[in-house]
Order: C-alpha cells, then structure tokens, then sequence
C-alpha cells in the first residue's frame, strides 16, 4: 500500500485477524478496508456501493492498494464483515483513534448507547443492534470507541466494558442516569479520570436525601448563594424562553445516603423552567449530579449541557448524515462492523480542518476530487 494512505490506519488495523481461509483469500483485508471506509466518505451505505465505488475508482486505487484480483464483489465485502471479528477490529479502532486524536488533560467524554433500529430481524427474531458510544466533543468532536450491548443485558454491562479500552487519565467522564452506578463511578476513579453523573429515581434514598435537603436549606436562602455555588442564567433558544438556575453543593457529609459514592465532592442540582411563549405557562423540572470534581455553578452548567454533544452531534450525524437508522446490515457480526466503519469514516471527515463544512457537503467533495478524498484517508488537516 502506498505511503500516502494514512500510516497510521495502515499501522493499527494491519494486526486486524482476517476471518477467511487462506486458500480462499483473493483480496487483502486492508484493501477491503480501506475501499469501505472512502464508500462511506463519499456517500455510499452498503455493500453494493463498496462494489459500485471500487469499479468506478479501479485506477486510483490501484496507485493505493494492491488489489491484486481487483475490486472485492459485494458478497466479498458481506462476508468478511460478517465473520470479522467485532472485538479486535474495536480494539484496532480504539488504538488508531488514540494515536491521531489523544484527548487532552481535562477533556470531557460522554457515554451514552443508541439503537440501529434498522438491525431489527423478524425473520431470526434477532433485536435492533444497541451499542454504547464514547465521545470527546474536542477539536470538533470525535468517536473514541463503542462496545455492543448485550441483548440480555443493558448498557450497564457495556459501559464497564468500553470504559477499559480508553485512557481516562485527566478527563472527565459524563453518564446519564443509566451509567449512575458506585462501581462504575469507582472504575473511573482507579482509571484516574473523574466523574459526572446525572442522579435520578433510579437511586430513591439518594435522590430523596438531595432533592429534600436541597429545598429544605438551599433554594431559598438567598444569603447562601455566592458567585461560585450559583448561576442563573436565560435563553430563547429553539422559539422557547428558558432559564437554567444552578446550585452546588459541596458540603456532602451532610448527606450520608451518598457516603458510598467515591471520592465525591460536589452534588449539582439545575432547575430548568421552559415558557413555550408569551403569556403561557411556565413548566419546571429539577436535575441532581453528582462529581468528583469541585468546579463553579456556571462551570457544571456548561459540561452538563457539553454532554448532550454525543446525542445532538454524534446520534444525529449518524441517522442524518450517514442514514444508520435505515441500514438493514444485519447479518452475523455486519451490523456491529459497519457502525465501526462509519466511526471510523466520521472521525476522518471531523479530522479535516481546512475545509469549514458540514460533513454533508465534505461528503460531495470526496466523491468528486481525489485529492480530496485522499487528504481525508490520509489524516492531513
């Protein structure tokens, strides 16, 4: 393979285990690879386009790869992804991904699943493919890795799972409230990152023991509040008026239920009252959080609304940008390598910085310019 295709993708997937026999191998697995991954970035979806896309590219990649029988069929594409085995080329992505976009000291990483609802397989009786995301909303936001979740199980076993393949050392770790648990909080801890995460009725002595000390001592003694241990703040975002009020707690001897949490040193409520328009009624609903870290009121506010990054950004480039909710891959492992392949094809698009684009319109590009397509396979910014 040619030195201009990213060393290091070539570097970290050419360990990946190829699946098939031996004698029965035509077609080398980082050309498959990489053949899949520019689908991806020029709009393609499935198998057939990975086909379509080899064919109408045969020249330029042959100055790339080694093709030495040409292009893969569709089927070929099929099953390799099929049989490829999900955990090692996981642990490739995470170790390419650590290498080109290390997050930094104080770096936010929020957890969070989603379902390819299309996965969905009545015929086999098979359920929709739900997966667990890692995501560092750094340098325009990136996918750091993303375990299955067991379909007899919950994200409870997942995120253990994805958390020891990344390097947590200085980051913080967001969960909603699912991930709300003293032995994951504890994994964070050991791993030397710290932790947010989002307390609900999930945890009832907890949660009761906050909410009623909260507005028993807190709420309404105005004399408490200082400019670090409270924000209040307004916005008109999306056509509602909306205020957020922020209150931290850091004082937390005085709430034994949660003498169990490791290394906890605040607890963060918000109060977020919504008004739809003028001169209707104003609805207001209270968060709790609960962090190893001491920060301001204004400061929580900012990485609570920064966790929501993996759902508005992440979720919504992969349904939108990528159609996932509409791929009908479902066979044996397809399902799960295929949303490793649009991570990996997301990354890239999120890694060129020279181009200020959405990646829907980086996407064209790559179709139509081979620089181009060759600048984003090859990391440059």
């Amino acid at each position: 393979m040619a030195a201009t295709v990213n060393a290091s993708i070539v570097e970290h997937f050419q360990t990946l285990e190829d699946p098939r026999m031996a004698r029965t191998k035509k077609h080398n697995l980082l050309d498959i690879l990489v053949i899949a991954v520019c689908t991806l970035l020029t709009g393609g979806e499935g198998f057939q386009d990975m086909e379509l896309f080899g064919k109408s590219k045969q020249a330029w990649l042959q100055t790339l790869l080694a093709l030495p029988h040409g292009i893969p069929s569709h089927d070929t594409f099929g099953r390799v992804f099929a049989r490829l085995h999900p955990q090692r080329f996981q642990a490739c992505f995470v170790a390419w991904t650590q290498a080109v976009a290390q997050c930094t000291q104080g770096a936010l990483i929020s957890l969070d699943g989603k379902t390819v609802k299309a996965s969905l397989d009545r015929a086999t009786a098979s359920s929709p493919l739900p997966m667990v995301s890692a995501w560092c909303s750094e340098n325009g936001g990136l996918v750091l890795g993303q375990v299955k979740t067991d379909t007899k199980s919950n994200e409870l076993t997942a995120i253990p799972e994805l958390l020891h393949l990344l390097a947590l050392k200085g980051c913080l770790v967001t969960i909603d409230a699912m991930g709300c648990q003293t032995a994951i909080a504890h994994q964070i801890r050991a791993q030397e990152g710290d932790y947010l995460l989002a307390l609900k009725r999930n945890h009832k002595k907890a949660y009761k023991a906050v909410k009623q000390y909260f507005h028993t001592h807190i709420e309404h003694e105005g004399a408490w509040r200082t400019r670090e241990n409270f924000s209040d703040a307004f916005d008109d975002e999306h056509g509602r008026l909306g205020r957020r009020r922020v209150w931290t707690m850091t004082d937390c001897a005085t709430l034994p239920a949660l003498a169990t949490w490791p290394d906890l040193r605040t607890v963060i409520v918000v109060e977020t009252m919504r008004t739809a328009h003028a001169g209707a009624p104003t609805t207001s609903h209270y968060r709790v959080y609960i962090s190893s870290l001491i920060r301001s009121a204004a400061t929580f506010m900012v990485m609570i609304r920064q966790h929501w990054h993996i759902e508005n950004t992440l979720h919504w480039s992969l349904d939108v940008t990528f159609n996932e909710d509409r791929c009908r891959i479902r066979k044996d492992h397809a399902a799960e390598n295929m949303v490793a392949l649009r991570h990996i094809a997301l990354n890239l698009l999120r890694q060129e910085h020279a181009q200020p684009m959405s990646l829907r319109r980086k996407r064209l590009p790559c179709s139509l310019d081979e620089h181009y397509l060759l600048t984003i396979i090859s990391g440059a910014t």
